[in-house]
């Protein structure tokens, strides 16, 4: 938590006024590495909104102030980030980049956080990283052929392939 902290206060502070406009991953990884704490901090709100649904008294626990306080404040830099990205680079670069970072930054804090793949079996960790990486070669397809259009023909069984070049 304090090295993700530390990295996202020095891109945030040092590397974004420099480098900021012309470099997409920049604003990416600060609002990946700041959804780690929104994510984590979701979960924790989650527990605690269970445990007082068992009539156990969790709003005396400071922690959960915390946890609202930690979450306010990460998806408000989340969304600021994000915006100064959309406003820079175009849409169809920051989606996929993003989904990626901060999908890898989500699940690699709940490795460490939570422990979670502790109790796991080897071919659940093996599902779950194909999963992942599956799911990450997909989203790099569909940007990577968007802007293709494919048409068949009805008089011909032929199909043809028409790049569609962005101006």
């Amino acid at each position: 938590m304090l090295l993700s902290l530390v990295v996202a206060l020095m891109l945030i502070f040092i590397v974004a006024p420099k480098r900021g406009q012309t470099n997409i991953l920049i604003y990416i990884l600060i609002c990946s590495l700041i959804g780690a704490f929104s994510v984590s901090s979701v979960k924790g709100l989650g527990i605690a909104i269970k445990q007082m649904l068992e009539q156990k008294p969790v709003y005396r626990h400071p922690l959960v102030y915390i946890l609202v306080s930690v979450l306010v404040l990460s998806v408000s830099t989340q969304i600021n980030y994000l915006n100064k990205a959309l406003d820079v680079f175009n849409t169809s670069l920051v989606t996929p980049i993003y989904y990626v970072c901060f999908t890898t930054t989500v699940v690699t804090c709940s490795i460490i956080l939570f422990k979670e793949w502790s109790s796991m079996d080897l071919g659940d960790i093996i599902g779950t990283l194909s999963g992942f990486c599956t799911i990450l070669i997909g989203i790099f397809l569909l940007h990577a052929f968007k802007n293709t259009n494919i048409s068949w023909s009805h008089n011909e069984y032929k199909c043809s392939v028409i790049n569609v070049t962005e101006t």
